[in-house]
C-alpha cells in the first residue's frame, strides 16, 4: 500500500519570502494584533529587541503555505502544529520555511512533519512539528 502513495520519510519542500513592513501591517490589520512591538518603531526601539519584529505567527504562516501548496499539497488539513519561536523576525528578513516528512500513517492518510524557518544567515527562527491529513 505504501508504494502507491507519493510520500516518503525525508521528503522536503520549502518556500522563501522577504518579510516587509507592508506584510506586518497587513497581518496586524487582518487579525487585529496591534502590539506596538510589531507596529510602532519608537516603542519597539525601547524594547529588548531594539526595533520592530514581525508577528511570530506570520513566519508560521509560511509553513502553512508550504503544507497547502507543496508538501503534501492542495487539500491538506492541519490536525495540529507545535512551534518554538527561537529568534525574532525583522522587517527585511528573508525567511525560508521548510517541512520534512518524519512519519507516515498510510492507513489514516496522516503525515507528521518537522517544520522550521530560517533567516537569511541560516539561523533557526522557528522549529516545530505539524500533523496533517492529506488527500489521496
Amino acid at each position: 500500500m505504501s508504494e502507491a502513495l507519493p510520500f516518503r520519510v525525508g521528503d522536503k519542500a520549502s518556500t522563501s519570502k522577504t518579510i516587509t513592513d507592508e506584510d506586518i501591517q497587513s497581518f496586524a490589520n487582518l487579525v487585529g494584533d496591534y502590539n506596538p512591538v510589531h507596529v510602532d518603531d519608537q516603542y519597539a526601539h525601547n524594547t529588548r529587541f531594539k526595533g520592530r519584529i514581525a508577528h511570530g505567527v506570520l513566519a508560521l504562516g509560511l509553513i502553512s503555505a508550504v503544507i497547502g501548496n507543496k508538501l503534501p499539497g492542495p487539500g491538506t488539513i492541519y490536525l495540529s502544529q507545535t512551534a518554538r519561536f527561537l529568534r525574532p523576525v525583522r522587517p527585511g528578513d528573508t525567511i525560508t520555511a521548510t517541512v520534512e516528512v518524519v512519519q507516515i500513517k498510510y492507513e489514516k492518510h496522516i503525515l507528521v512533519l518537522r517544520t522550521s524557518c530560517v533567516n537569511q544567515p541560516g539561523e533557526l527562527v522557528l522549529d516545530g512539528e505539524a500533523v496533517v491529513l492529506f488527500e489521496s
